[in-house]
């Protein structure tokens, strides 16, 4: 890394200080976002498996694609966002014109024609409304998840609002697990009742996209309004923190989904009750509520690095448990469920406040900021783990024997996968993803000299720039 000059190691106040407002209108974005994302993640392996008729194979097999296009559909965002420029900022436009569309999406892609049920038009409906979610949640989710890093460069306040974020997100998926989970034992038309429950849900939805446009506002600076391809491919090349965030990120999700997809599996076929899986989220939550508390002291104290490094150990302490806990005994299991929130959830939260710092590296580097496309990219790689994540559960469980269809009785090496997908297949994941993250280098100093140089130089131009129309 190359030395930096700046005398002072703090980062001057370039901002106005954030405010309850900016922070719940910033966690209402991540509520709407996951009206469409957890809904998919958390029920589409079963909606597809249970209701469609499709089977666990084929649908792993539309997970792992599927997400890879979701995946490059970032970058093509990341792009659109880093050349937009209007009156209303480059963020906000995006979330303002394409809430509704991406909330419709969801609609559609939980709403397969009972007449291609159980046939390869059912496969073929699939492919297709769940690739254009993927393409809607992108133009969507790359905006919102940008705007972090130009609200404020204050590193307690990017903490705050990345925990915010996880408040509203998990808030929507502990909504989800009260309101969706009793229907996959209890509606007697499952069909019927999620179209009607996502078509709820894009009224919801709406009104908090809106309340972010209004309330999350840009106030960082930049000197490059639009980005050119070529200076977004320079910053990439440059920023080594963000691709090791970026690897270690892909690893992490691909844990993170996989006991995401299973979670309802394992209630119903492991613990033999599908109501528990409101427990289950309920608990997991809370561990992630507690934790979301904490992570600005955390980084105050330990830092984001080793707070990473500290609650991914937790993680995976959580996923092996979850793997081990005697189907008899379910307290022992929410137990770990409660552990694996506070982990995950708090790894997942210093995971925006990592992606956003590494916007003033890439900065540092090229004099170009790249709040779109540094996004997309770590969003690319999220994306990736979603795929992998998705996929290995549905493999591990369909290796195991899983038999589609609702009242059937799995093997007890069906229940097994399902155990393992649930726990050991996160831990391995987490473990490489700590790893890698032991090797980063943008520390907390690192990143308020970086930030404290940026300052200096654009002062600096400023100064040449007054001079030069004077005439000094």
């Amino acid at each position: 890394m190359a030395v930096i000059t700046a005398t002072t190691s703090s980062a001057p106040a370039a901002t106005k200080r954030l405010g309850l407002a900016q922070y719940a209108g910033y966690a209402s974005g991540d509520a709407a976002n996951n009206l469409a994302f957890s809904m998919s993640s958390l029920f589409l392996l079963l909606y597809y498996t249970d209701v469609v008729g499709l089977s666990a194979a084929a649908v792993g097999t539309m997970f792992l694609l599927v997400r890879f296009w979701d995946a490059v559909t970032d970058l093509f965002a990341g792009r659109m966002v880093d050349k937009a420029s209007s009156r209303w900022g480059k963020f906000r436009p995006f979330i303002l014109f394409g809430a509704l569309p991406l909330l419709l999406l969801s609609m559609a892609t939980f709403t397969v024609p009972s007449s291609l049920h159980g046939t390869g038009g059912g496969l073929v409906y699939a492919y297709i409304t769940y690739a254009m979610l993927g393409l809607l949640y992108s133009l969507v989710n790359i905006p919102y998840g940008s705007l972090a890093a130009a609200m404020t460069q204050v590193p307690t306040e990017r903490a705050k609002l990345a925990t915010w974020r996880v408040y509203g997100s998990n808030l929507t998926i502990l909504m989800l697990a009260f309101v969706v989970a009793p229907q996959i034992k209890g509606s007697d038309d499952l069909q019927r009742s999620l179209t009607i429950t996502t078509g709820a849900f894009v009224v919801v939805g709406a009104v908090l996209y809106l309340i972010t446009f209004f309330t999350a506002r840009e106030q960082v600076q930049r000197d490059v309004p639009s980005v050119s391809l070529r200076q977004s491919i320079s910053t990439l090349k440059t920023n080594k923190p963000l691709i090791m965030l970026c690897v270690s990120s892909l690893m992490f999700l691909t844990g993170m989904i996989a006991v995401g997809t299973v979670g309802a599996f394992y209630a119903r076929d492991v613990l033999g009750d599908a109501n528990l899986f409101i427990y289950m989220t309920l608990v997991q939550t809370v561990g992630t509520f507690v934790v979301a508390l904490f992570i600005p002291r955390i980084v105050r104290t330990i830092g984001k690095k080793s707070g990473y490094l500290s609650l991914g150990v937790v993680a995976i302490v959580a996923g092996a448990g979850i793997a081990l806990a005697p189907a008899s005994t379910p307290v022992i299991a929410l137990f770990f469920f409660f552990l694996l929130g506070v982990g995950i959830g708090g790894v997942n939260t210093l995971m925006w406040a990592l992606e956003a710092d590494t916007v003033e590296y890439g900065e540092w580097k090229t004099g170009v900021r790249t709040e779109g496309t540094t996004y997309a990219l770590f969003s690319f790689t999220r994306k990736m783990g979603q795929a992998l994540g998705g996929a290995a559960a549905a493999f591990t469980i369909g290796l195991g024997g899983y038999v589609a269809g609702k009242g059937v009785v799995q093997t007890d090496s069906a229940k097994m996968a399902i155990k393992a997908a649930a726990g050991f297949v996160p831990a391995g994941f987490i473990v490489l993803a700590l790893v890698i993250m032991f090797f980063y280098p943008l520390t907390e100093k690192v990143f308020r000299d970086v930030v404290a140089e940026v300052t200096a130089r654009r002062a600096a131009r400023m100064a040449d720039v007054h001079d030069s129309e004077t005439g000094a």
